[in-house]
């Protein structure tokens, strides 16, 4: 076992996708001779030669558009988004292309593409640097999500996303990179320094997608959460004392609803939470198999905690991101409506 934070963990993967599988390709904007903006291709090129990692033009749609036609003539490559804001010029290709290619060559041909992109709050990005697109994402056939929150599950996630052999987004919280955040700007910076989760297996592992972990047992409420609200859904339990379950959901496309299930119909409650505005956002599409699935069992109405319906700021950065006091006081509703 080696202790890493995500973004070394990350580097970790994809050095050894790269070592075991000669069809593994990893580039994008600025991550060969440089590494990165986050520096999780650091040492990638150095390592594996500029032919397995380089450097492409500022074109998010040429990146996804090149990794597509590779995929499709059986490469496995990796292309990184520099910031998930800008996926979008990369939409089209995405979704006309690569999600609907095995589907309309009656499976002649696919794209096992892997698209790693940081995004998310918590860092003073303002509104293009801090977005959490996930659900325009979710909704599309054919297209994989995942998300981690921890280095053991970042590494073993990528390793398991670049094996699948259908288009994977994976969505990398910058706010986890360097440390678990629980919401709690106001306090030091934590690292991943003596972690549990920053234990990562050396070498080859996966962790399946589609698979939640349960983040914290409970028995009063079930928290949905996933990337850093994970984090925050911790120490808003802690804040309360309310004996709440966290469930790490990992990927929501595939989603492990039967862990949501079995979770909820043990407790009766639950509270859905995503950095992500509100309006639209995936936390919708949780609330209602919750309450297809487990009306019955349930004792309150599912409440949602999200960010709001506005552009990101940046001056307000945290009276957008929803923190452990917006989860707390959801969870005392649920408790209190029961």
């Amino acid at each position: 076992m080696a202790e890493l934070n995500m973004i070394r963990a990350i580097n970790d993967a994809l050095d050894v996708m790269l070592a075991r599988d000669p069809d593994v390709l990893v580039f994008g904007e600025d991550v060969g001779y440089f590494g990165g903006v986050f520096r999780a291709t650091d040492g990638l090129q150095a390592h594996h030669g500029a032919k397995r990692c380089f450097d492409t033009p500022i074109s998010e749609g040429g990146i996804i558009a090149a990794a597509i036609g590779m995929g499709a003539q059986g490469l496995r490559p990796v292309p990184e988004i520099q910031f998930a804001d800008y996926i979008l010029p990369a939409y089209d290709q995405l979704v006309s292309e690569a999600a609907r290619l095995r589907y309309r060559s009656g499976g002649e041909f696919w794209a096992p593409i892997t698209v790693r992109s940081p995004y998310g709050g918590g860092i003073f990005g303002g509104q293009t640097h801090s977005q959490s697109p996930e659900a325009i994402f979710a909704h599309v056939t054919g297209l994989k999500t995942v998300i981690p929150s921890t280095p053991y599950d970042a590494k073993g996630l990528l390793i398991a996303a670049i094996e699948c052999d259908d288009p994977v987004i994976f969505l990398e919280p910058k706010r986890l990179y360097n440390g678990p955040f629980d919401g709690r700007h106001e306090r030091e910076l934590a690292t991943w320094s003596g972690h549990a989760d920053a234990q990562v297996p050396v070498g080859h592992y996966r962790v399946p997608l589609g698979e939640a972990r349960i983040a914290r047992e409970g028995e009063d409420a079930t928290v949905l959460a996933y990337g850093t609200m994970v984090h925050v859904a911790l120490a808003a339990v802690e804040d309360t004392g309310i004996d709440a379950e966290v469930i790490d959901l990992r990927s929501i496309v595939p989603l492990d609803i039967e862990a949501i299930v079995r979770s909820v119909s043990k407790t009766g409650r639950c509270v859905v939470v995503h950095e992500a505005s509100r309006f639209g956002g995936f936390g919708g599409e949780l609330s209602s198999l919750v309450q297809e699935r487990c009306f019955y069992h349930l004792e309150a109405p599912v409440e949602r905690v999200a960010g709001w319906d506005t552009p990101y700021p940046h001056a307000f950065e945290w009276d957008y991101f929803p923190g452990p006091a917006r989860i707390g006081a959801a969870l005392r509703r649920v408790m209190e409506n029961s």
